[in-house]
């Protein structure tokens, strides 16, 4: 095989290095000119996430525990997953973690708040034309595959430490599986149920509002699932640039061999974990029963 460096040494190092210097300087030059405009662009989101995690860890404990119970029940209609939660927050609080599981709590939902909201759109328009379909799976693929501090590298020039680059770099990791599964929810919607719509002289928003997407739910449910738990995978490496939340003591622990302190905020991420990923379950469970005996009707 021929070692194209070997070959031409002098103008393919020389040819490199003026490419990576281009690159280099366009973006320091980018950053220097729009740097500021984008940081004010994030304030709004750093002010709510900010605003968002001082509710959580200033309101009282058991407000907090009746919450969380509630929304676990809603979410199973069985009392074991509400009762486990409860006795999970409480050792959790036991244990002197309360605080930075309400910090990620409030990161880990205002990540899923924001994958949604972009998400689900993406979703919708990838469902409608095959041309955006094909033209975002490649791009959903990167953003899935490419290492992670590829990607916060540049988000960090621009913004610096922080929540907000620690909040994107969560979105951009998990916000794929919310487009893909809202995708494939919207095309799985039986073709004869739509033909039905439109014998009953439904327009193109009333199909997708009023009857594409509430058949979807199971599967867009099941996306937001796979969101929360790819983001909750981000915590720790979030908390390398300055997040609060359970990946600090995670991270000191990795930094100062404290097999304790990592073990126990590791176990409090899986927790929550579980707590999310069960309830979601459930939750899609009967969302789908439910669907299946409309068909069935």
């Amino acid at each position: 095989m021929i070692d194209f460096f070997t070959e031409f040494p002098e103008i393919s190092r020389s040819g490199l290095r003026d490419i990576k210097n281009a690159i280099d300087n366009a973006f320091r030059s980018f950053s220097r000119s729009y740097g500021e405009s984008i940081e004010n662009f994030f304030d709004p989101l750093l002010w709510f996430l900010i605003w968002f995690e001082k509710l959580l860890v200033n309101t009282p404990w058991p407000i907090i525990m009746l919450i969380i119970a509630s929304l676990c029940y809603l979410g199973s209609r069985n009392w074991k997953l509400p009762l486990a939660a409860i006795l999970t927050f409480t050792l959790i609080g036991y244990l002197g973690m309360w605080e930075d599981t309400m910090s990620t709590i409030a990161l880990i939902s205002v990540a899923t708040l924001l994958c949604i909201i972009i998400g689900m759109p993406l979703g919708i328009w990838m469902a409608r034309y095959d041309r955006v379909q094909k033209t975002l799976n490649p791009l959903l693929d990167v953003m899935q595959t490419i290492p992670i501090f590829v990607y916060l590298l540049p988000v960090l020039m621009l913004l610096g430490i922080g929540k907000v680059p620690g909040l994107i770099a969560i979105c951009v990791y998990a916000m794929p599986p919310i487009i893909r599964l809202t995708n494939l929810g919207i095309r799985l919607v039986d073709k004869d149920i739509l033909e039905a719509a439109n014998a009953f002289g439904a327009d193109s928003k009333q199909r997708l509002i009023e009857v594409q997407i509430p058949l979807a739910l199971p599967n867009i449910f099941a996306g937001i699932n796979q969101t929360i738990m790819m983001a909750l995978a981000m915590v720790v490496i979030a908390s390398m640039i300055g997040v609060r939340g359970l990946g600090i003591p995670v991270l000191q622990a990795i930094q100062n061999q404290y097999l304790a302190l990592g073990l126990m905020n590791g176990l409090a991420i899986v927790a929550l974990a579980i707590i999310f990923d069960r309830s979601l379950q459930r939750y899609g469970e009967r969302l789908q029963k439910h669907n299946n005996g409309h068909k069935n009707d």
